[in-house]
């Protein structure tokens, strides 16, 4: 059974630029149970514009008899902070203000979303990890918190993930921040501000998430005599409408900034001394024709990291085919346990 819980952090909670949130609220979802040994948790990082109901989104991973099944594991996810799925955000009311954050709300990394992810964790009193698993952003957190917390995890699963973002993915988030402040409305304070901008940067998002072949293959017109509103056309304004209706341009705005934080060796010391650090067995899955977090990105974190291996697949979707490509992902996943496990075995 799928539950959804709320957990009040009542301190102030530091972040790494130097700011703070006087508290915070995180929403959480959990499916299954935690066993007597405490050793069958799943933890999910969601992806950018996810939410913590993996079952909305990642569901071909998630149920009776799936990959992950709910009689077997005790899944949990959380909220990302920053965004609006009910983790504090930028919507959120400033409790020394008792208004909403706004613009106000403070610059965010990917260190820090890992943190208020320890809360709940020493909130449910969880000490040992079976996997931490994340796709896109979700990833990079995984990794993150893999770096922070050595000895959490038993495993590490991230797809299409990096350990430092790229200046091409940032900016690729630049311009989609860009096309938000084009917005007359987004310098307001409401809750509806940037919204026709966002609509753009959605846009603009998407086609960094598929690529050149699967719009030819998914949005090609039929006749050759169109001459206008064109079926891509069509399809990226229907995508920038659908963003509208789940998201807002402040938690946009924000988490794509997180995103462009992540560098795993900031004041660690280096990429590669940091990533030494992990003592997960780790599986780095890459998209092949990921134009975000290209394949290089999977194949380096699988070099610097002991007990880690790379596998690829293949998708028509890019970087979406972590979302839609289930069957593969399983079976990539299923057979790096069986790997693990006959390691095991032989040791």
């Amino acid at each position: 059974m799928v539950t959804n819980k709320i957990y009040n952090h009542k301190q102030k909670f530091e972040l790494e630029s130097g700011g703070y949130l006087p508290e915070l609220q995180l929403f959480y979802t959990t499916y299954g149970k935690l066993n007597e040994q405490k050793n069958n948790v799943i933890w999910i990082c969601h992806a950018f514009s996810g939410n913590s109901d993996f079952t909305e989104w990642w569901g071909g991973l998630f149920g009776d008899g799936k990959l992950y099944d709910p009689n077997k594991h005790f899944v949990v996810c959380v909220n990302m902070i920053g965004g609006c799925y009910g983790s504090t955000g930028p919507l959120s009311t400033n409790p020394e203000t008792e208004k909403p954050y706004y613009h106000d709300f403070p610059l965010l990394t990917n260190k820090d979303i890992v943190y208020s992810y320890d809360i709940i964790r020493n909130h449910l009193n969880i000490n040992q990890i079976h996997t931490v698993i994340g796709c896109s952003m979700g990833g990079q957190q995984a990794i993150e918190w893999a770096v922070q917390q050595p000895s959490l995890f038993e495993h590490l699963v991230a797809i299409g993930a990096n350990a430092k973002h790229s200046p091409w993915a940032i900016a690729f988030n630049e311009t989609q921040r860009m096309a938000i402040a084009a917005d007359q409305t987004w310098k307001e304070n409401h809750d509806n501000a940037g919204m026709e901008g966002l609509k753009a940067a959605r846009a603009v998002g998407l086609l960094s998430y598929r690529n050149y072949v699967s719009y030819a293959v998914k949005q090609h017109e039929i006749s050759d005599d169109v001459l206008d509103n064109f079926k891509a056309s069509s399809y990226q304004n229907y995508q920038g409408e659908k963003m509208t209706q789940r998201f807002n341009a402040f938690s946009y705005w924000t988490i794509s900034k997180a995103m462009d934080s992540q560098h795993i060796g900031r004041n660690r010391g280096g990429l590669e001394k940091a990533l030494k650090r992990i003592k997960a067995k780790s599986l780095f899955l890459g998209i092949d024709n990921d134009i975000l977090f290209p394949t290089e990105e999977q194949k380096f974190l699988a070099k610097h990291i002991d007990n880690a291996v790379y596998n690829e697949i293949d998708s028509l979707y890019g970087h979406d085919g972590f979302l839609l490509e289930f069957d593969k992902l399983t079976k990539v996943i299923n057979n790096f346990y069986s790997k693990v496990s006959a390691r095991k075995r032989s040791a």
